[in-house]
Parts: structure tokens; sequence; C-alpha cells
């Protein structure tokens, strides 16, 4: 059975295969190098052998930097009606693929 696990970075919390690439916040590393993130649950993916941290189970995922590209962009409109007042701002936020290697 192939292993699934939960982990935390930049904010968010991810579930997560061996094999699998995702997309997560902005990390300070080059495309190549390897990262450890913090693992919050590690099981079999039948739902067997189920370990949860208290808060954590320590750096048990190891995942390898494919690449960090800019996301599609989002329009902010701040706009009052009767004031001739609109204003439009876009924002592109930085995200970095990771492949998953494995998982402890």
């Amino acid at each position: 059975m192939a292993k699934i696990a939960v982990i935390a970075t930049g904010g968010k919390q991810y579930k997560v295969k061996e094999g699998e690439t995702i997309k997560v916040e902005k990390l300070e590393l080059a495309a190549g190098e390897k990262v450890k993130f913090d693992t919050l649950l590690v099981a079999e993916s039948d739902a067997s052998n189920v370990e949860v941290g208290a808060p954590s189970l320590g750096e048990k995922v190891i995942a390898e930097v494919v690449d960090t590209a800019k996301q599609d962009k989002v329009l902010v409109v701040k706009y009052k009606s009767k004031t001739r007042y609109k204003k439009t701002v876009g924002h592109r936020q930085l995200k970095t693929s990771v492949k998953i290697l494995s998982i402890a």
C-alpha cells in the first residue's frame, strides 16, 4: 500500500502521496534542492496504521523542489458608487512546485 501524509508549510496544510507534485507557498530554495516538511499525520492509503502527531510527528516527508513560478493574476477592484472612485490592483502570487520523494 502507498502512504499518505498531511504536511504543514506556509501556514497551510496539504494531503500528499509519494510521487505526487504539489504547489506550495514560495520556498527560498533553488530547483533540485531537497526539503523536509513538518508532518502532522502519516497513514496507509486504506486508512490503516494511522500515526497522528501531537502537534507534529517531526520531518518525515522529503521532497524535491521542481521550480518556482507566478500564479495567474488575481484582480482586486475597489469601487464606491456615486463618488467616481474606482481602483483596480492586480496580484500574482509566487508558488513553488515540489515533488514528494518519500514518506517515512
